[in-house]
């Protein structure tokens, strides 16, 4: 049945049947607004847009798929400024023709990905629209934690990384190619793995400053440069590609540093660190903080694009 024929109301009351409140929830959908716990006294905010045919396609990912996709590089935002997450707001703008089904199927990807982390999906809004976009917005608490931000660098500082980077970028390819392999990149790209407690235990660990690595990691990088106003050196030894990697990059005609260095979409938490502090566990360095400007890799400024940028041709 189309969302057309089910209708707006009908379509809301399907889709919030599938949701549940999570701790945090004081009023979930159903009114005028949502109500979520804030206990830190602050919020932290953040929201994102995905298009059909910019940022997924229905035949490359399911719908539940594509929930944990919108899901994930939201809370991935709000993971990276050492909060934890609470709540997603999702706006759905369908066209007529929509399957209600693939819509039901959005938010248990969207309410399963949010549950990973102790969050709900609160409420939203839906309307109808010639292209398929899904828009979320994510809120998060940092539990009395200063927030870290991305002006925080000093020279001398160490650059870890957290997650996984390159996998998701390298199934995009695939995909884009007309393959459905390897798996391993494939469903890198369907479904991010993303390291939500990294960003919280970095906080606590003394993080300077920290994001997400959602456009290419050298690009959100030079986030950090610019707004620290410092330079930063990546080590191309602390990335190791795996042999799926290797082997797809190979057969495609394509460096896979291109993947894991300027690639986005993993959702990796990338942040700097004083040197004489022990990083939490998971993260490794991959390179040092210094003076001057910009980034560059092994010393050298990188070559092409640095990763994705959404105005570019």
């Amino acid at each position: 049945m189309s969302v057309a024929r089910t209708g707006e109301f009908g379509l809301i009351a399907r889709v919030t049947a599938r949701l549940q409140p999570g701790p945090g929830t004081l009023l979930g959908p159903g009114d005028d607004a949502a109500i979520v716990a804030a206990p830190d006294g602050r919020v932290v905010a953040s929201t994102d847009a995905l298009v059909e045919g910019r940022h997924f396609r229905r035949d490359w990912a399911s719908g539940v798929e594509i929930g944990h996709r919108a899901a994930a590089a939201n809370l991935a935002d709000i993971a990276a400024m050492g909060a934890t997450p609470t709540a997603l707001l999702v706006a759905l703008c369908a066209p007529p023709g929509l399957d209600a089904r693939w819509a039901e199927d959005l938010a248990d990807g969207l309410a399963a990905e949010a549950a990973t982390v102790g969050a709900a999906v609160v409420g939203g809004d839906m309307a109808g629209s010639p292209t398929l976009t899904i828009a979320v917005t994510a809120l998060g608490d940092l539990a009395g934690r200063r927030p870290v931000t991305r002006d925080g660098a000093r020279a001398g500082d160490v650059v870890a990384l957290c997650g996984r980077v390159g996998y998701a970028a390298a199934g995009y390819t695939v995909l884009s190619r007309g393959f459905r392999t390897p798996v391993l990149l494939v469903d890198a790209y369907r479904r991010p793995k993303v390291p939500y407690a990294a960003g919280p235990a970095a906080a606590r660990a003394g993080a300077t400053a920290m994001l997400d690595v959602s456009d290419g990691l050298l690009q959100d990088l030079g986030h950090i440069a610019r707004a620290s106003k410092v330079a930063i050196d990546i080590d191309r030894s602390a990335f190791e590609v795996p042999p799926q990697m290797r082997d797809a990059a190979q057969a495609l005609g394509v460096d896979p540093y291109h993947w894991v260095l300027g690639g986005g979409d993993d959702h990796a938490l990338a942040a700097t660190f004083p040197s004489d502090r022990t990083l939490p566990e998971g993260w490794r360095e991959i390179g040092r903080v210094g003076e001057g400007t910009g980034v560059t890799v092994n010393g050298k400024p990188p070559k092409g694009p640095l990763g994705w940028d959404h105005f570019a041709s």
